[in-house]
């Protein structure tokens, strides 16, 4: 590789906050053990933030973002990982507290990496991305509630911020699954699209923002939430009995104003 290469570089003086394209050194990449020539990396909303003002994730500075990539192992320090294999990387704090994907290069540590499956290109890796694990892995604790409660059909999953990354996503895997989803979302002018990716019905998010009773009428079997805040305590109030909800998100508000209600009397 060239010992210059092209980045998103932050940096946060005592009177202003910066971001620009540069041209960086090679010996600027200070941690890890292999380095991967980026081919694509995502935007999701913590990159937003971080984009914005560095939203007190990133402590150091100057500092490159950028939370998931994927590309070609170009030099290699560690057993597992072998020039010219293609990886993926989501999650680790890369992006925030180590250098990201925002880059043409990034050198991280090998078991932040996973490799890629052949079933699908570097792209498509990343047209997934961390929204896309993350609403998997949320589907995938929906699902969860049939295999481990044996009988217990799941019917209605309700999806918070459903036109979102995550959400969108989240949409479309548990319609995929026979699921009866409601889709939640403030924007009204999206609700064609929802219906577009599975979504049955669609509530205005709205109706959850009230302020949440300690329990109120069981409506959901189980629900991926995106937002947390004021919807979540609300999801949680009107989950049924032995219902899931995945939580992944922060977007409305991090705190969470709940009750042991609908824990301790529905369970």
């Amino acid at each position: 590789m060239s010992e210059t290469f092209k980045a998103i570089v932050i940096n946060q003086t005592e009177k202003d906050f910066t971001r620009e394209v540069k041209s960086i050194d090679k010996s600027f990449l200070k941690h890890g053990d292999v380095l991967v020539k980026v081919d694509y990396s995502g935007l999701n909303y913590k990159d937003a933030l971080i984009l914005r003002n560095g939203a007190k994730l990133v402590k150091e500075f100057p500092h490159i973002p950028g939370i998931d990539f994927s590309g070609k192992v170009v030099e290699s320090e560690n057993s597992n990982y072998s020039t010219g294999e293609e990886v993926i990387l989501t999650g680790w704090r890369v992006g925030e507290i180590y250098y990201g994907g925002y880059s043409q290069f990034a050198k991280v540590n090998g078991e932040f990496l996973v490799k890629k499956p052949k079933e699908i290109t570097t792209k498509q890796a990343m047209i997934v991305g961390t929204a896309g694990f993350t609403a998997l892995m949320c589907s995938f604790a929906v699902k969860a509630k049939e295999e481990l409660l044996l009988g217990e059909k799941v019917n209605n999953v309700l999806v918070t911020g459903a036109t979102g990354g995550v959400g969108s996503i989240a949409v479309m895997v548990l319609a995929k699954l026979g699921y009866n989803v409601t889709a939640v979302t403030r924007k009204s002018e999206h609700n064609e699209y929802l219906k577009s990716i599975g979504a049955k019905n669609i509530l205005n998010s709205n109706d959850f923002e009230k302020d949440p009773r300690p329990l109120d009428k069981g409506l959901w079997d189980c629900a991926v939430d995106t937002v947390g805040g004021k919807i979540l305590s609300n999801v949680l109030a009107q989950t049924k009995d032995n219902g899931i909800v995945a939580a992944c998100g922060n977007a409305s508000d991090i705190k969470l104003n709940t009750t042991v209600m609908p824990f301790i009397i529905r369970g």
